[in-house]
């Protein structure tokens, strides 16, 4: 692209990256973003989180710089940073919640990683560049020979080169890289490591760009389905088999390799014990810093399944039905607007019900009012006689569930199994038939238990007055749970 003056100027006012940095407020929100996405690795956060993670940061703020500064809320400035005109935040609700989520953009991304390269380096290596350079030089070279005798006679200087380097190592001679090379390939790495995971944002952003032009595509597409379905599927395809789409699928394989992974850790840990690496103060999180790229991956690779799945439900009959039934309603609103348009309707228009809210403010609402009170006169009551039995009141009988099922529970625990009419055996009724009830109901309500209406039960208990009475039941089987 050459930086002309009409194209900066269309990318001053359009582009995301460079609206963050031209904000007033543009060190908060570039500090707040980078701490709390790009320096853990966080793909999406809720809004809850997000919004409790930047009140923390503005009471911080005003803490330093006064009351005044950043007047507004967490959840207005986010609301802000994820409108159309800001666009440093992509506003967006995952399948199966109600709650929105938070992600950078990568064009916020791309402004953080420019702000971060311009802080002063203590150590600026080139050797590995330039060893990085030739390398991928000399691939590009072998990679696309066609000759077999030039590769072969690549592939022997290789081997002669090998051979001599073993030689020398079995007589003595390991040459070891010096610590200021261990630093230059050290930082190399951090480098490329950091431009990897955001190399992702923006693969998965052109995805779910190609998305969103598909369905514009489909809702405005008058011709049949067939020539749409076979024009966006040569596009899928066009897409996978892209520079891009072959780039990310090799990477993926690559990692995805099982010996890869473990190659990788006992590298890691072995390079983050070299006394110079340690002198820089690595992050400890480098350590798993190709989980990281496994998991920026994965996420990538699930939303571009999720969106193949949404496009196969919004190209289904029905929905391609209901799409082209709402576009040609939509198409017969224009024409109709259109016909409209220089004559005015008699009457009215539009009506609307109400054109304000209905307020009601507090005091407005009447004051509680006491009831009258009930007039009693003071007349004199006649004494009667009655004959009334007060023995009811204090024959009630208050049955002890949770002892009843310690009973139970008491019985179980060396046997397997036990009837009803032995646990009652075992513990008499001393509430007579209340209590049998309740025995009923606990069995009713007991995990295992089985009835055998083939086989009665005789139940018998005392009562206050000393008769004996007797029940006769199903035999009430009760197991150990």
């Amino acid at each position: 692209m050459a930086l002309e003056y009409a194209t900066l100027e269309l990318l001053r006012q359009n582009h995301p990256a460079w609206r963050l940095l031209c904000a007033h407020y543009a060190p908060m929100v570039a500090g707040f973003l980078h701490r709390v996405f790009i320096v853990p690795n966080v793909r999406n956060l809720s809004q809850a989180d997000l919004v409790e993670a930047l009140e923390d940061e503005l009471f911080a703020l005003r803490e330093q710089l006064g009351p005044e500064a950043f007047p507004g809320t967490a959840q207005s400035y986010l609301n802000d940073w994820s409108d159309n005109d800001k666009g440093w935040l992509r506003k967006f609700y995952p399948a199966g919640t109600d709650e929105p989520h938070f992600d950078l953009t990568p064009a916020t991304e791309k402004a953080l990683a420019w702000l971060e390269s311009l802080t002063e380096r203590a150590f600026v290596g080139t050797e590995s560049r330039l060893l990085t350079l030739f390398e991928l030089l000399r691939q590009m070279s072998e990679g696309s020979q066609t000759d077999p005798r030039v590769r072969i006679a690549d592939l022997q200087k290789r081997r002669g080169d090998i051979d001599a380097e073993i030689s020398r190592i079995v007589a003595g001679d390991i040459p070891l890289l010096e610590d200021t090379a261990l630093k230059d390939r050290f930082q190399q790495f951090l480098q490329l490591a950091r431009e990897l995971l955001t190399d992702f944002r923006e693969v998965e952003h052109n995805f779910r760009t190609l998305d969103r032009r598909v369905r514009e595509r489909i809702a405005l597409w008058e011709g049949a389905k067939g020539a749409l379905l076979e024009e966006i599927m040569g596009e899928r395809d066009a897409i996978a088999d892209s520079d891009q789409g072959k780039s990310f699928r090799a990477f993926w394989d690559f990692l995805m390799s099982q010996s890869r992974q473990e190659e990788l850790s006992r590298l890691l840990k072995q390079v983050l014990s070299l006394p110079p690496i340690l002198a820089m103060h690595p992050e400890p999180r480098l350590q798993r810093v190709h989980y990281d790229w496994l998991e920026a991956g994965e996420h990538t690779q699930r939303t571009v399944a999720k969106l193949s799945g949404q496009l196969r439900r919004f190209l289904d009959d029905q929905a391609w039905l209901e799409n082209r039934r709402i576009m040609d309603i939509l198409h017969s609103i224009e024409n109709n607007a259109l016909a409209l348009r220089e004559t005015f309707a008699s009457g009215d228009f539009v009506s609307l019900a109400e054109t304000s809210a209905t307020v009601e403010l507090p005091m407005e609402r009447p004051l509680y009012r006491p009831p009258f009170k009930p007039l009693i006169a003071g007349i004199v009551l006649d004494e009667g006689d009655a004959n009334v039995d007060t023995a009811a009141l204090y024959a009630q009988v208050v049955v002890d569930r949770a002892e009843l099922t310690r009973n139970i529970r008491q019985e179980l625990q060396g046997r397997g199994q036990i009837s009803l009419a032995e646990v009652v055996a075992r513990h008499p009724l001393r509430h007579g038939l209340t209590e049998l009830v309740a025995y009923l109901q606990l069995a009713g309500a007991w995990p295992k238990a089985a009835v055998d209406d083939d086989v009665q039960e005789q139940v018998s208990w005392q009562s206050d007055t000393g008769v004996r009475r007797q029940a006769t039941l199903p035999r009430i089987i009760l197991l150990r749970t």
